[in-house]
């Protein structure tokens, strides 16, 4: 059976719902899988498994030395931002103290030209008392900065004199470093080192990459699925419910027996679970506008029908 005339219509001089929907137009909607959701027991920064992991006090782990590197690295590019914004800065003093110099030359050279105006510096009886502009004396002055005022505000791409400029302002750099997801300040000597109690079974893997951990209170395997907390103090990790019901009332870690407060207490930030309860984002999102020369409808295939 043929298709409907409207659908087969491609002669418009606008796009139809069915070439809109065609073309992949609007918010494209897509619930992550578990694929896309970062275990706990990865890096931030290299999303694989922890070498020597540093937490920060948000709960943000990563390998030391990833860490080290990014926060290295943004030492780095706060030192070049400060020496383009030095750089800057005397580039404008100088372009400032020439524009003064040229300001006092040209009162100078006005100052002159209005006192001996009113000689006359040509023989010819037409052009007695008249400058080579024809205007009398101070009305010459007057005259010259019309011109000069004109041709500087004058946008003229065709003329190099003329042409406008936009210099790239360069803002003053943030003088701390931040943390690569959770965008606070953070400092080297708050990061503390965590400790995960591997799963020392027999029957599971010994491949590094495969590692298990387990909470070595109650001997329950971590997973992305658990809430966990790990103390400031000593880092040993443990799930929420034991951190809940034991460290308030020991006031101590369960494995080192180190004295610890409610406050050393830091949760663990992971990348979701895959359940809609645990208030993780777990939806994402597109907009692909479809307009004039844009190309952006383009992006996705169309789909058959």
């Amino acid at each position: 059976m043929p298709q409907r005339h409207s659908k087969n219509n491609n002669d418009l001089a606008f796009f139809t719902y069915d070439e809109k929907r065609k073309l992949g137009y609007g918010t494209q909607r897509e619930r992550l899988g578990k694929d896309s959701i970062k275990p706990f027991d990865t890096c931030g920064l290299c999303l694989k498994p922890f070498i020597d992991p540093m937490c920060c006090q948000k709960g943000h782990a990563f390998c030391k030395e990833c860490i080290l590197e990014c926060l290295l690295a943004q030492k780095k590019d706060m030192q070049r931002r400060q020496a383009a914004l030095a750089t800057q800065k005397k580039h404008e003093k100088e372009e400032e103290e020439e524009r003064l110099a040229l300001q006092k030359a040209r009162e100078l050279v006005e100052f002159d030209q209005q006192n001996h105006g009113a000689v006359p510096q040509y023989t010819d009886k037409n052009n007695y008392g008249k400058d080579k502009n024809g205007f009398h004396g101070a009305n010459s002055v007057k005259a010259t900065s019309f011109e000069e005022e004109a041709l500087r505000t004058m946008k003229a791409f065709w003329l190099p004199s003329a042409t406008p400029e936009a210099p790239v302002k360069v803002e003053a750099p943030s003088t701390s470093t931040v943390c690569p997801e959770g965008n606070e300040k953070l400092k080297l000597k708050s990061l503390f080192p965590i400790y995960l109690t591997e799963d020392r079974n027999e029957t599971k893997k010994s491949n590094w990459v495969d590692k298990t951990y387990i909470c070595p209170s109650c001997k329950v395997t971590l997973t992305n699925t658990l809430s966990l907390v790990a103390l400031n103090t000593c880092g040993h990790v443990f799930c929420k419910t034991c951190a809940g019901k034991f460290l308030p009332a020991d006031k101590s870690c369960l494995v080192c027996s180190k004295s610890c407060k409610e406050r050393n207490l830091v949760p663990l930030e992971k990348g979701g679970t895959g359940f809609a309860g645990h208030d993780e984002k777990l939806e994402a999102k597109d907009f692909k506008h479809l307009g004039s020369g844009s190309g952006l409808g383009l992006v996705r295939p169309p789909t058959k029908t």
